[in-house]
């Protein structure tokens, strides 16, 4: 089977690169796999796709590359493909908008798969009849603008399938957007085993890791771990990640005399060994689309604390047994669980075990089996079969978008 990626950049740093790599390895064992970057911004990738997958890219921005093409007119016009709706719309251009054409229309794929919302409206207008059609959803239909979702519901009856990362999310597809004859599946993000021993537990270390974001919520991180370190002086919290809160965060330790407590360390890739010497992971959260940084803590063998926020939390950890939820913006509730843990040596080992053992439903033989699965399923559905469902689907989204599919339909 040839699968085909298209992503906005394979180049750069993120949850949703590093899902997809990791997706695209595993399934490049069996089966045909590439991945297709819109852009290129640096010569190479930061994430290895392992020798059997292919990278490619659509528009060069390096600029000290022959190919580059940010000088380009068409650049700098506005896209009128890419949906104004979507989040990244400034970034993309009528270059960008002719060359994922251009791709889509000649690709010779067995199933094309989208990583964003955009790229997903590209995929259900531009793709040529054959592939499978799959978008993406690696954050919440929840937090997308109500333009969107309207852009959506005009185009993605044309898709065969929207995956997302979470069940609660397909939930909020199947009852909040109308797509008949579009298979919605929750299908968790992927995390590999790391080539490292896990965790023992005495580490007198908690460690927390993402974007230095006001959504991450390090403040009340920070604040927690002075109640913590006020009963407990020997333990530490140690940051990982870079982002437009670090100022704020650094003068918030300082603030709060944990100078000697609380380590900002900046980025860090990988990231296993950093996990490895801690004893608990910390994540808290306002807003989770899944949590990888919940299930890599846990591969490494560390028990999470973790906000019980929408929408990945509570789907992947098992309160109180590899984990603990505590409600959204309680400072008071995340400083007591970690001191249960830090005070109770058995409690945390035993903990940290089943962690290490309950994670192991997200490595990425078993993620990509369910995708493998979803697509052999679509593809035995395929051809007229899948046209006409496109065709009805459109019909609900807009006058447009039913012209669209049906021209494809007569065209067949």
């Amino acid at each position: 089977m040839h699968i085909s990626f298209l992503i906005h950049n394979a180049y750069g740093i993120g949850g949703t690169i590093r899902t997809t790599y990791n997706l695209a390895r595993t399934l490049g064992e069996q089966h045909d796999v590439e991945i297709v970057s819109v852009f290129r911004h640096r010569d190479q990738p930061i994430f290895d796709p392992g020798p059997n997958v292919r990278i490619s890219h659509l528009v060069d921005i390096r600029k000290n590359s022959p190919g580059y093409e940010g000088d380009d007119p068409a650049y700098t016009r506005p896209a009128k493909v890419f949906p104004v709706t979507e989040g990244r719309y400034q970034q993309y251009s009528e270059l960008t908008d002719r060359r994922i054409g251009e791709h889509l229309r000649q690709l010779q794929a067995d199933v094309v798969v989208g990583t964003r919302p955009g790229l997903n409206v590209h995929i259900a207008r531009e793709a040529r009849r054959g592939p499978v059609r799959v978008g993406q959803e690696h954050l919440t239909l929840s937090t997308h603008s109500k333009g969107l979702k309207r852009t959506l519901r005009g185009f993605y009856p044309r898709l065969d399938a929207v995956t997302t990362v979470t069940e609660a999310d397909a939930q909020d597809y199947r009852a909040g957007m109308r797509l008949p004859g579009v298979r919605i599946e929750s299908v968790p993000n992927s995390v590999p085993e790391p080539g490292l021993e896990p965790a023992d537990g005495t580490g007198k270390w908690v460690v927390a890791a993402g974007r230095l974001a006001p959504v991450k919520r390090y403040d009340l991180l920070i604040r927690a771990f002075a109640k913590v370190s006020a009963a407990r002086p020997d333990w530490r919290l140690r940051i990982y990640g870079g982002g437009e809160q670090r100022a704020k965060l650094r003068a918030l330790i300082d603030k709060l005399g944990l100078y000697n407590h609380v380590f900002l360390m900046g980025p860090a890739n990988p990231l296993d060994p950093e996990w490895a010497k801690g004893s608990i992971a910390a994540v808290t959260s306002s807003l989770e689309s899944f949590g990888m940084t919940i299930v890599e803590a846990m591969r490494c063998g560390l028990p999470v604390v973790a906000t019980d926020c929408p929408h990945g939390p509570a789907e992947i950890i098992d309160n109180g047994v590899d984990g603990r939820l505590v409600p959204t913006g309680d400072t008071n509730a995340i400083a007591t669980a970690l001191l249960d843990l830090i005070n109770n040596d058995e409690l945390r080992q035993q903990m940290g075990q089943a962690a290490l053992k309950d994670s192991a439903r997200f490595d990425p033989s078993r993620v990509a089996g369910r995708y493998e699965s979803l697509f052999a399923d679509l593809s035995a559905r395929g051809g007229l079969r899948g046209s006409l469902h496109r065709a009805r689907g459109s019909l609900v989204g807009g006058a447009m978008a039913t012209t669209e599919a049906m021209r494809r339909v007569r065209m067949a």
